[in-house]
């Protein structure tokens, strides 16, 4: 399986990678810090070779050598963690997601986290973010540049057009809320999303049609 072309972000203190691999183009992420060469990757949906490309890649992003610290998997759902058990196995690397995930997920975890946790790495670090209803536990991850602005991994919580893909009305809802209090009300319109699928939004494109993504339910 052929992974599309990596796009890459240049902030001031980390550089973001993206691949999208699979036939359903998963997002896979990579942030390096220039300065102390740490990495986070985030959902390792699948082919892990290209993967490993991806990653050796990202040693050319800093002054240091490379090391991969850190694989966030976003929510538990199959498409997101193909790759997992054989990146996981080849680096040693934590693996982690959110706690209410953690047993749908078949690669053990190292840490879990919860509404409001920080993932402090050296160079940079990582606010989470728990939107609950795509599923249980599923996660954003937020990256504040102290330069520009706010970049938020959102998983299959939120994409271009509206919010990720709930079991029942009670689910959307709550979906809706975590996203609406926890993202929008948070954020400024210049904050950049980069969801689980498909190319980046912010959330000033998006804001406009948060009473319409009710009113429609999904």
């Amino acid at each position: 399986m052929i992974a599309t072309q990596t796009e890459v972000t240049e902030l001031t203190d980390i550089t973001i990678r993206r691949i999208s691999v699979s036939d359903m183009d998963n997002n896979v992420y990579l942030l390096t810090s220039k300065a102390e060469g740490t990495q986070v990757l985030i959902d390792a949906a699948d082919n892990a070779r290209a993967i490993a490309g991806m990653v050796a890649a990202g040693s050319g992003d800093c002054s240091d050598w490379a090391n991969l610290q850190l694989i966030v998997t976003t929510h538990s759902h199959w498409d997101h963690v193909r790759a997992l058990e054989e990146v996981a196995t080849h680096s040693e690397a934590m693996t982690a997601c959110g706690a209410a995930d953690e047993n749908d997920i078949a690669v053990p975890m190292d840490l879990t986290f919860e509404n409001g946790d920080t993932a402090e790495l050296d160079g940079f670090e990582l606010e989470v973010i728990e939107l609950r209803g795509h599923t249980p536990g599923s996660i954003a991850l937020v990256y504040r540049d102290p330069h520009g602005p706010a970049h938020i991994f959102t998983g299959d919580s939120l994409f271009p057009g509206g919010l990720g893909k709930t079991d029942s009305p009670e689910a959307f809802q709550q979906l809706y809320a975590d996203v609406t209090q926890r993202i929008f009300d948070r954020f400024d319109d210049d904050t950049v999303v980069h969801p689980g699928h498909g190319a980046p939004t912010t959330l000033g494109a998006e804001r406009p049609h948060l009473r319409e993504w009710e009113e429609r339910g999904w």
